[in-house]
């Protein structure tokens, strides 16, 4: 069964077209250690909360904007190579929290098994 990698984290919302192209260069090294599928969904109605919330979560700043995102790996095993490689892949070294356009110590993210699935 497939295996999701979810993430949701505040990026500057000035900074959107800098974090679609950061994106863009993520999906190819993802790809290549087997991903199925990756999405970046921009925060269109995300509201605040009163206990807990998206924007409360990853501390959202009054100009940054909540993202939500998510790969599809084939199974846990391809997505612990693609982390593993972080240190060994080349290509990771151009993601770094100098470069970013978000701050990564916000960021929200964890593995999952899916339950139950439907298209």
């Amino acid at each position: 069964m497939t295996y999701i990698q979810g993430f949701v984290l505040a990026v500057p919302t000035g900074r959107k077209e800098d974090y679609v192209e950061m994106a863009k260069k993520g999906w190819a090294i993802f790809k290549d250690y087997g991903a199925l599928s990756m999405c970046e969904a921009w925060g269109d109605d995300v509201p605040d909360g009163e206990v807990t919330s998206f924007p409360m979560a990853v501390k959202k700043a009054e100009d940054e904007t909540v993202v939500f995102s998510w790969i599809v790996w084939p199974d846990r095993e391809a997505c612990d190579r693609c982390g593993q490689s972080m240190e060994t892949d080349e290509r990771w070294k151009e993601f770094s929290p100098e470069t970013s356009p978000f701050d990564m110590k916000r960021m929200i993210y964890g593995g999952f098994v899916p339950v139950y699935e439907a298209a």
